[in-house]
């Protein structure tokens, strides 16, 4: 990957944690979360609302880096609207991107999803980051599969 690319990746993940998409909590949801993660004490919360098996709302709060901030910012603004099996995907491919060599789920995503995904791609190469990046993500799985008890990116 060219310097700039991962410059404006930074940039980008930098400004989803200054001005973060979908923060606060709903006053009506269906579903939501706790993740906790405890090497460095990241905490989300998430809200959401699922109507006929879609993902009508969601939001996140919490006390946590900026790549876990950025990456729950990011994960709302391409869940939200999405259906719960799109959702699904999306934590596979999510996953996949920040843990293996090939990630053959993130190249079948939709185009949009994945530029909006792809500026998480270098954190990877940072092994104590990947579970400040996926704990958003775990916790809307748990939140989806309606796991009460608080979650960790392990």
């Amino acid at each position: 990957m060219s310097p700039e690319l991962q410059a404006l990746y930074q940039e980008l993940i930098i400004e989803h944690n200054k001005y973060p998409r979908n923060y606060g909590r709903l006053e009506s949801y269906t579903h939501s979360a706790q993740g906790y993660n405890p090497l460095c004490g990241d905490e989300v919360h998430l809200t959401l609302r699922v109507e006929e098996d879609k993902i009508a709302d969601i939001r996140f709060e919490g006390k946590s880096c900026a790549i876990c901030r950025a990456s729950a910012s990011v994960m709302t603004t391409v869940v939200k609207g999405a259906p719960v099996s799109t959702a699904e995907e999306l934590f596979t491919a999510f996953h996949e991107l920040l843990t293996q060599d090939e990630s053959p789920h993130f190249y079948n995503l939709p185009a949009g999803a994945q530029e909006k995904l792809k500026i998480f791609s270098t954190v990877k190469n940072f092994p104590l980051r990947v579970k400040c990046a996926s704990l958003p993500w775990h916790t809307l799985h748990a939140a989806l599969h309606h796991i009460d008890r608080p979650v960790s990116s392990e």
